[in-house]
């Protein structure tokens, strides 16, 4: 079976991000999905370690070296904000908080895989972000070259992303970090022309519906990014590490299905 470990929110900081995204899709032309296929709410996560295929008779095995290596970790405390595009394809909502022990999780979980001789999992795992959509890949333009396009992030106007490719439905990071925010903030210093009010956190609905901090409705992926780069969830406690299946194509829409295979306390929870 096609594994995962992961972080699940809780629903309380689900909803409080459906809500968000649900003001911001209001805003979109015609049906509301505008230029993303939006990822259904069940499949919202934060991936630690993705480990492909692996043995039915392996899977204890897996299980019994997560479990170890999650009773070693405490719990931590994380709240989604920000937003970002990977490889101007991906978009994702990023993390805040105990960041650090997040990323000692996924490293213990990618290390749990070694024990079963998995295929390594080579991604960087140093942003940690839920992906909530990816943008409709319009046709080439005749004459235009080929090659990955580049890709932008935005985390509350702070920094730049570079994409570099993506994974399966469990993604994920792939990018690089630009070495410290660009001067002047370049991408977010026209948030104005991207249809952000460059100032600070907004509350309530502005007049065209949406959310407050943004000043026209979002046309494309990027001012998709700017629209969300000031979001801001509640504060939620990491107990558990999750054990998850996927199968392609099996779930809501076309996309994958997930299904929890087992569950881990931290700190022997």
């Amino acid at each position: 079976m096609r594994l995962f470990a992961a972080v699940w929110p809780p629903d309380d900081v689900l909803d409080h991000l459906d809500l968000a995204l649900g003001a911001v899709r209001r805003m979109l032309p015609g049906d509301g999905t505008g230029p993303v296929r939006w990822s259904a709410r069940e499949t919202w996560h934060l991936t630690c370690a993705f480990y492909g295929e692996v043995a039915d008779g392996s899977v204890p095995e897996l299980a019994a070296a997560l479990a170890e290596a999650a009773a070693g970790r405490e719990p931590y405390s994380l709240r989604l904000r920000g937003a970002g595009l990977f490889s101007r394809r991906t978009l994702w909502v990023g993390a805040g908080g105990d960041t650090a022990a997040q990323q000692a999780l996924a490293r213990v979980a990618i290390n749990a895989g070694k024990v079963i001789g998995v295929r390594p999992d080579a991604r960087p795992r140093e942003r940690a972000h839920l992906t909530i959509g990816r943008t409709r890949v319009p046709e080439r333009r005749s004459g235009r070259a080929g090659g990955p396009a580049r890709g932008v992030g935005l985390e509350r106007g702070v920094g730049l992303e570079r994409g570099a490719g993506l994974g399966d439905e469990a993604d994920d990071e792939r990018g690089r970090r630009v070495s410290g925010p660009r001067r002047g903030h370049e991408r977010g210093s026209r948030g104005a022309e991207r249809g952000v009010v460059p100032a600070g956190r907004g509350s309530g609905l502005a007049p065209h519906g949406g959310p407050a901090f943004v000043a026209e409705p979002p046309s494309d992926p990027e001012s998709l990014v700017g629209a969300l780069a000031v979001y801001e969830g509640p504060q939620w406690r990491v107990d558990a590490l999750r054990l998850v299946a996927s199968r392609p194509g099996q779930g809501r829409g076309g996309g994958p299905l997930y299904e929890v295979v087992d569950e881990f306390g931290l700190g022997g929870a």
